[in-house]
């Protein structure tokens, strides 16, 4: 049995979010290195000076930028200029180049432009609503918007809808998901307690088709709250050519709490193998995970299949040798090999190309399920992160790179939308979220009361750990 450990990432599909705007952007004064009226996507300049990029996302009376370049700007902006700012920004060259401080408006110009900029603002806040938290950001809207309304009421009325919308969606994503806080500091076992007050996982569900189903429920419960801006925010320290202080503090609470909830979840089936008393039981066990995971494998959860294989492969756990020889292993060792770290995760990643194809032609929402294992998703942009600059040598912001990042986030928020098709049960995803676990002291513990320590190195880490945890010699 292996421990998959991540290598050095390859670039994933590209997004359907990349979809091609009709049209072309306004032509700007170019820069040293950028070419004048080029669009920045397609055949677009790898670079461009932060100016000429957040005037391309400013839309007028006959330009609006894409689709995909509106997303991948936002998404890495932060890197350079705080949200606000730019907002702030974005919102002065419209009042600017509109000339919306006039005391008379030119209304047909202002009719035309109106739509566009009710639907950045739209986009922007539907994609990025963390962006908007701050009360400033809210003013510069209303401020924006209540300079064109007097040419159509109709826009007063998309802003309050506007607002509305973002409004709920800051407070469903204050709420967070369940046992949010109970994943981030577990109740843990340093010994086994009472078979009284100890509840069993297959004594609250036994059937592993439907454990499956309720994972996926946690899964795509918890992704749902991830924000695009997390992957950024998680690898940024500042930009260079900004002052001493950093762009923005971490935001990123919810990136975090999944990483913490697939450690749970591998201390999880760790400790529900560890528990029982005989090796039967612990074998029966065993099994049981192995069809959960294969259910997963094929639902397309990814996170909960190598969670389990890595509560199975931890090494209180694989050296239950007698508990092994137990267990038919051969669905186990196909599971293993799907998820074999050789080749950058090679077989895995095929097995992802093939659900990412499936979701997008799927006749069911169940076929739409597509979830990543997540630590090498965090690893793949960790590495694009590192592997190019933020800034090229003139200056310039290194656009390209942006573009690559924009296709990996983008994906996974596509993924991250599907409805899940499974019937939750509180009972089973409450259990998955807050059941106590043993904490790595009491795993071993527990491993080496039911199966005794082999060798020297085993027999003096069971002294240390009676002796500081049971007080005995």
């Amino acid at each position: 049995m292996k421990t998959a450990q991540a290598g050095m990432p390859q670039t994933l599909s590209a997004s359907d979010m990349v979809t091609p705007g009709s049209l072309s952007p306004p032509t700007t004064e170019p820069t040293d290195g950028e070419q004048a009226g080029q669009p920045l996507l397609d055949g677009a300049p790898s670079s461009a000076s932060l100016e000429t990029l957040i005037q391309h996302l400013v839309p007028t009376a006959d330009y609006y930028p894409e689709k995909a370049y509106i997303f991948t700007f936002l998404l890495s902006s932060r890197l350079f200029i705080e949200p606000r700012e730019l907002l702030a920004r974005v919102c002065h060259l419209c009042i600017e180049q509109q000339q919306l401080d006039k005391p008379v408006l030119d209304k047909a110009r202002v009719r035309k432009f109106g739509p566009k900029l009710l639907q950045l603002l739209a986009e922007w806040t539907e994609t990025f609503p963390r962006d908007f938290q701050e009360e400033s950001t809210i003013g510069h809207l209303k401020d924006v918007v209540g300079r064109i309304a007097p040419c159509d009421e109709a826009y007063r009325k998309r802003m309050h809808q506007l607002l509305q919308a973002l409004h709920q969606k800051l407070a469903a994503l204050r709420q967070g998901p369940e046992g949010l806080v109970s994943a981030d500091k577990p109740i843990s076992y340093r010994t086994k307690p009472p078979a009284s007050i100890h509840r069993e996982l297959l004594g609250v569900c036994s059937d592993p088709y439907t454990l499956a189903q309720q994972l996926t429920h946690v899964e795509l419960e918890r992704l749902r709250h991830i924000g695009p801006e997390e992957f950024v925010q998680a690898f940024v320290n500042k930009d260079p050519l900004a002052s001493t202080k950093p762009c923005f503090s971490d935001k990123t609470s919810h990136l975090e709490a999944y990483v913490k909830w697939f450690n749970r979840l591998c201390y999880l089936v760790a400790t529900e193998i560890c528990m029982p008393a005989k090796k039967k039981q612990r074998a029966q066990v065993i099994e049981f995970f192995i069809d959960v995971a294969r259910e997963c494998f094929n639902i397309g959860n990814f996170n909960s299949l190598m969670a389990i294989i890595s509560g199975m492969n931890m090494s209180p756990v694989s050296r239950l040798k007698k508990t092994w020889a137990k267990v038919k292993t051969a669905k186990f060792f196909i599971l293993e090999h799907q998820m074999d770290p050789t080749g950058n995760f090679c077989n895995y990643r095929t097995a992802l190309r093939g659900a990412a194809h499936r979701s997008l032609t799927a006749h069911s929402s169940r076929e739409k399920i597509v979830i990543p294992f997540f630590s090498l998703l965090i690893k793949d942009i960790y590495f694009l992160n590192e592997g190019c600059a933020n800034r090229l040598p003139n200056g310039h912001v290194n656009f390209e790179k942006f573009l690559e990042l924009a296709k990996q986030v983008g994906e996974f928020i596509t993924w991250k939308q599907v409805e899940c098709p499974f019937e939750q049960d509180p009972s089973i995803t409450h259990y998955l979220s807050t059941a106590p676990i043993f904490s790595e002291d009491g795993l071993y513990l527990a491993s080496y009361e039911s199966e005794s320590p082999e060798n020297q190195t085993e027999k003096e880490r069971w002294k240390s750990l009676r002796s500081s945890i049971l007080g005995k010699t």
